[in-house]
């Protein structure tokens, strides 16, 4: 006896995840770090630069100490979530923190804390 499977369902899925893939465009490791490090100094965006100093990144000038320097995030922040977590909103990590909440308040998209993160953990 033969089984038909009713592949319609699943192939309109498929065109629909391949259009989906096609209007966010699957970024190279590299591209990713360089559109975070875009972010993350961008004045009108991320604004790291603005509290932090990156000092590892020769690009990133600047004499701020409000937060602490951006340096061994691999080590600070050993699970990539932790350190999402901390950007999406550091108020619900330490309620004392005048880190603004740039996920909670829609300052950043998602994908732009996630791009910032791929940056951030190369400093």
């Amino acid at each position: 006896m033969r089984t038909s499977i009713n592949l319609t369902p699943a192939l309109g899925l498929l065109v629909i995840a391949a259009a989906i893939g096609s209007a966010f465009p699957v970024l190279a490791d590299q591209d990713r770090v360089a559109a975070g490090a875009k972010l993350a100094q961008d004045v009108a965006k991320g604004n790291c630069l603005a509290c932090h100093a990156m000092p590892s990144d020769a690009k990133a000038v600047t004499s701020a100490n409000i937060g602490p320097p951006l340096v061994a995030i691999r080590a600070r922040f050993p699970e990539r979530e932790q350190l999402r977590r901390q950007v999406w909103d550091a108020g619900s990590i330490n309620p004392d923190t005048v880190m603004p909440p740039f996920g909670k308040h829609q300052i950043l998209t998602t994908q732009e804390i996630d791009l910032i993160v791929d940056y951030l953990y190369t400093l």
